[in-house]
């Protein structure tokens, strides 16, 4: 059987093999790439390399330096800035393996940071390291890799807080077995964080004290943004076998137009100010939309992503608020949308959706 998303390292294994061979610079302890390679591998070389990720050089350069110290990285920004895509590859590049990941939710124990235990086990033997079943964050200690953590401001703060001695004293303590684990050359932590969410728990100064973060923002221009869609979108479709579909840079432009417009209250001639929706309209939806739109065209359509493919898509990612965003939508629709000659075939299907 066929992963349907296979991890980093799965996927790009001959772009990280191609790097090691070649790579004659000094590699910190338990790292498979050089700090450099680990870049290249980010961006790209325009030759073997694909870039993974699309903007300022200065900001890897950064998040790969920080995780060659003993401080752990905050990779902070709004939704869809590609924060987990880049956790993802940074842990696939470093350490050859991305999946041991913490997913932080409003529900996420203790003992998704530190240990738990098989029950069964514990009740028959007591206290055992065989009854102990450790956490992605011990198992990387143990092995000098990297762990994930995801959605870190979700978890609850006193869940946050079991990282503060793991950060600074680089071990973890087991004190039904009065012992300890210490944390291997090559261990650290990425975690991913946005601040405007539901649910977000504020990190407590003495934890945010042990990251150092790096934000990432948003595409800067809407050429970034259209090159970041038309290379995900292309590689979306490849590992979902989707019939191929002529690339529609058209309607890649208009979906960015669109959501860059609603997202800055402002459209792109800089003359109309608008309303925006209550969604966060990221690039990782921009690309949603496509990739449903390809798949609209390709299984029902003739082939040509066509404005009729990507209205119902758009509509479903403004209106998040059935009330307010409806109202924003509307009056988007029919003031800017509708005097764009070149957008009347959208303009119809948007109402028709």
């Amino acid at each position: 059987m066929t992963a349907l998303r296979p991890h980093a390292e799965q996927q790009y294994a001959d772009e990280l093999a191609e790097l090691s061979a070649t790579d004659d610079r000094p590699r910190p302890p338990g790292w498979r790439l050089s700090p450099q390679a680990v870049v290249t591998y980010l961006l790209g070389d325009g030759a073997k390399i694909t870039p993974k990720y699309v903007g300022p050089r200065r900001l890897m350069e950064i998040a790969v330096a920080t995780l060659a110290t003993d401080r752990a990285l905050l990779l902070l920004g709004v939704p869809g800035t590609a924060k987990t895509w880049v956790s993802e590859h940074l842990a696939a590049a470093i350490s050859g393996d991305s999946t041991l990941l913490v997913q932080g939710t409003a529900g996420t124990a203790e003992e998704a940071i530190r240990y738990g235990w098989n029950y069964a086990r514990l009740l028959a033997e007591g206290p055992s390291p065989a009854a102990l079943v450790p956490s992605p964050v011990m198992r990387a200690m143990e092995t000098g890799t990297i762990a994930r953590v995801e959605e870190l401001t979700r978890v609850p703060s006193d869940v946050q807080d079991t990282l503060i001695t793991i950060l600074s004293e680089k071990t973890l303590p087991v004190p039904e077995l009065t012992s300890e684990v210490q944390a291997q050359r090559g261990f650290n932590i990425i975690a991913t964080a946005n601040d405007r969410d539901r649910g977000v728990n504020e990190l407590s100064s003495a934890l945010r004290r042990r990251f150092n973060t790096v934000v990432l923002p948003v595409p800067a221009s809407a050429e970034e943004e259209v090159d970041i869609v038309t290379r995900r979108v292309a590689q979306l479709g490849r590992s979902l076998d989707l019939p191929e579909v002529p690339a529609a840079v058209e309607e890649i432009r208009r979906v960015v137009t669109i959501f860059r417009e609603l997202r800055t209250g402002l459209t792109e001639d800089g003359r109309t100010k608008l309303k925006s929706p209550t969604g966060t309209l990221s690039t990782a939806e921009a690309i949603s939309v496509l990739t449903n739109g390809m798949a609209l065209a390709a299984h029902f359509g003739d082939g040509v992503l066509r404005p009729a493919d990507v209205a119902a898509g758009i509509v479903g990612a403004v209106i998040k608020d059935p009330v307010s965003d409806a109202v924003v939508w509307r009056e988007y629709l029919e003031t800017v949308v509708r005097e764009r000659e070149e957008w009347r075939a959208f303009y119809r299907a948007a109402r028709d959706a």
